[in-house]
């Protein structure tokens, strides 16, 4: 099976995009998600610090022309009109997506301008989730029900819940019946039979591949899927037709 997938990383650097981009063709792929180090700063960065955090993804981009698509960090806790001043910076520079990481929870009304301008904009929302029944750090790390309940209040914005094995067998249920919530692949390592669930309770067309390179192994994130007890339809559109189609790639 020939496959094309499309990656979603973190901690992107000018530096190792040469190596990112040899490893990541050598497993196969063929287009990458990219985002700057969301993290490095802490969960609170400064405006300037998002602003550097989402220019190292737009120099990404245009070193690798044709190979990366970049997504805007964020932090909304820094007030409507700089959130979406940066929004509407990123989407300028042909940004197609918004990476939420662990600034605040989904919940909090920040959020309200945020997929105001996602909708506005025709912007992806990817939302960092994880089941807080062990985190138990919800005041700015979102649940599942967190996530589900942001899609359901804008339906007409498309929104990726973050990582399947962060979300576990709960998370899936949570996504059932909300049709712009898509859940992706990343997270912690493989768990038996937990894409299948994914696949069974979503139907593989809301369900992407997500890599969380650089801390992943790829030929890990891969294999979980193709070593899936799904037909091979279902594979190729997991690993790289839904986030194709979702992005307009």
């Amino acid at each position: 099976m020939h496959t094309h997938p499309v990656f979603m990383g973190d901690g992107a650097d000018s530096g190792s995009s040469t190596s990112w981009v040899r490893r990541a063709r050598a497993a196969g792929v063929s287009h990458m998600v990219v985002l700057g180090d969301v993290l490095v700063h802490g969960r609170l960065p400064t405006a300037a610090q998002v602003a550097a955090i989402n220019d190292t993804t737009h120099a990404l981009v245009l070193r690798h022309r044709g190979f990366f698509t970049g997504f805007c960090a964020l932090n909304p806790t820094l007030g409507e009109r700089t959130t979406v001043a940066e929004i509407e910076r990123c989407a300028a520079l042909g940004f197609r997506g918004l990476k939420l990481e662990i600034s605040n929870n989904a919940r909090d009304a920040c959020m309200t301008p945020v997929m105001r301008a996602a909708a506005r904009l025709g912007l992806v929302v990817l939302q960092h989730t994880w089941d807080q029944t062990h985190i138990r750090e919800r005041r700015f790390h979102s649940d599942p029900v967190d996530t589900a309940l942001l899609a359901r209040r804008f339906p007409e914005v498309p929104v990726i819940m973050a990582h399947l094995t962060g979300i576990g067998w709960r998370g899936v249920l949570e996504a059932r019946g909300i049709d712009n919530l898509f859940v992706d692949t990343s997270g912690g390592q493989p768990e038996d039979g937990l894409v299948e669930f994914a696949v069974e309770k979503l139907g593989h067309h809301r369900v992407l591949y997500g890599s969380d390179m650089p801390i992943r192994e790829t030929s890990v994130t891969i294999a979980r899927i193709r070593g899936a007890a799904i037909p091979d339809a279902s594979k190729r559109a997991i690993l790289g037709g839904n986030t194709a189609r979702l992005l307009s790639l």
